[in-house]
């Protein structure tokens, strides 16, 4: 123990060094402060009973309401017209005022532009603060210390080899294969990887050890970046290359990318750091899609790489991961702040659609939109300017001074200049969702690791309204009648080479 504490401690001090040596590198990214949500009060108390009169019965119920705000669903069944009703549900298609869980990681006012992280508005993380401790703070409530962070950084750095096996499923799979794919396959097969990890063979109560979670915490911290580096190698045919323990986070995640496995290459610093800071403004969005499904799998006590890999599964999704490049799509179409009147009209007319524009939870100006449109600048800066930033600035002037968008309050949300910073970089647009999962995952973990201690937290088991046929007696199969109206099998389509094997004899 006592040799290997030196080597130990030279490990942290170097990631330190590193971690501190990158911001002064260069000139230091400065972002205007935007943050005006100091000026909003808390909600407060809002304790108190509610009367319901059912008019189907006349009768009178109380509902008791939580100081959030909150009544308890399960309080509505015993509202019943009598014996063969089982008492009144919610139905609410995508969960638009459900809360099925409390936390404490991350507040959104939708109506005020507000996003804060444990407290903390996301524009001063995002002009002060780095990713990694930014994860420190989801995960574990408070910002960390000096000290703490170089533990917390080492310990990340320490996990971010993948094992060879995993390398080899991710060369195994087809080069042009959507890079979020080989993300969920890689996350899924880390399960098998790491049996000292998973309930299923562990035993359920394998997660009350702080040890055994913080130690899961790390590893996918650690592999996210690599795994995502190693997809990205596979669409230009290239093999993996180790990560770092000598470059910050998002340093170690763009060497992978580029240094072609030279040991000596180092990122541009300034790039880092806006990778840095997109990272930060990711991390986390409260109970969206994939973090519900991050919560709703890990309710039911699967191992932690699974319940993540279901939420990149989620993620996945365009409406959810892919939703700035369908605004680079767009910026394309549009071609010129010409032709930008033309549109307008056309997505007032129903005949176009405006990507980027409007949000499920913000109906204000999305606070990492604000931040995101000063990065394009200092990414242009380096890499040179998008033509399309020039669309994109004067379709955001020409929606915001229009009435028919400020009456709907559709504003720039996060995805509207995301896609801009990220092809101009060089990502292709495949990749995009790749580089919204890897900071998110710190936003998953911090929900499985509140989802652990939550005294609430059952296996997720959500009602269903039953519109069914009623009762239906089973009929022998030569006694069924097709109706006209009822659904079937469509034609499944055949393979020209299927056809000519079926063409032959003997088959």
């Amino acid at each position: 123990m006592s040799a290997e504490f030196p080597v130990r401690a030279r490990g942290r001090l170097a990631v330190l060094t590193a971690h501190l040596a990158a911001a002064t590198v260069a000139e230091p990214l400065e972002l205007e402060p935007q943050c005006l949500s100091a000026a909003v009060p808390p909600p407060g108390n809002l304790r108190g009973g509610l009367t319901i009169v059912d008019e189907r019965t006349g009768k009178r119920y109380q509902v008791q309401v939580s100081e959030q705000g909150t009544i308890k669903a399960t309080d509505l069944k015993k509202i019943t017209t009598g014996k063969n009703d089982k008492g009144l549900k919610l139905y609410d298609p995508g969960y638009l005022n459900t809360a099925p869980v409390r936390s404490s990681i991350c507040y959104i006012d939708g109506d005020e532009g507000i996003l804060r992280y444990r407290g903390y508005p996301i524009e001063e993380l995002a002009e002060s603060s780095t990713f990694l401790e930014v994860a420190y703070l989801l995960m574990y409530g408070n910002l960390p210390t000096q000290s703490q962070l170089a533990d917390w950084e080492f310990a990340v750095s320490q996990h971010s080899a993948v094992p060879q096996g995993i390398l080899d499923i991710i060369q195994a799979i087809p080069h042009d294969a959507h890079p979020m794919g080989v993300l969920v396959s890689a996350m899924s097969a880390l399960s098998v990887f790491h049996p000292d990890a998973n309930p299923a063979l562990r035993g359920q109560d394998l997660y009350q050890s702080k040890q055994v979670r913080d130690k899961q915490i790390a590893r996918i911290l650690g592999k996210a970046p690599t795994i995502a580096a190693a997809a990205y190698l596979r669409l230009a045919g290239r093999p993996a290359v180790l990560p770092s323990n000598n470059l910050s986070y998002s340093e170690n995640f763009l060497y992978m990318l580029d240094s072609l496995g030279n040991r000596t290459y180092k990122p541009n610093p300034r790039l880092a750091r806006v990778l840095d800071i997109l990272f930060i403004l990711h991390a986390e969005h409260e109970m969206n899609c994939s973090t519900a499904a991050a919560r709703h799998l890990a309710s039911s006590g699967v191992d932690v790489y699974t319940a993540l890999a279901g939420a990149v599964g989620a993620l996945y999704g365009p409406l959810h991961g892919g939703a700035n490049e369908a605004v680079l799509k767009m910026l394309s179409e549009i071609g010129s702040v010409e032709n930008i009147p033309e549109f307008i009209e056309g997505v007032k007319s129903r005949k176009r659609k405006m990507s980027g524009f409007g949000h499920r939870v913000y109906k204000n100006y999305d606070p990492r939109a604000k931040v995101i449109r000063k990065l394009a600048d200092e990414v242009f800066s380096i890499v040179g300017r998008d033509p399309l930033i020039e669309v994109a600035v004067a379709l955001e002037k020409a929606a915001l001074s229009d009435e028919f968008f400020v009456k709907r309050k559709l504003y720039p949300n996060v995805d509207f200049y995301s896609g801009l910073i990220y092809r101009a970089m060089g990502f292709p647009t495949e990749f995009f969702p790749v580089l919204f999962a890897i900071p998110r995952m710190a936003g998953y973990l911090a929900h499985w690791r509140e989802s652990l201690d939550d005294p609430d937290t059952k296996i997720m088991r959500p009602a269903q309204v039953y519109v069914g046929a009623w009762l239906r007696h089973y009929m022998p199969l030569k006694e069924r009648i097709v109706s006209g109206d009822a659904d079937k099998l469509s034609q499944v389509s055949v393979s020209n080479a299927s056809k000519r094997r079926l063409s032959g004899s003997g088959v």
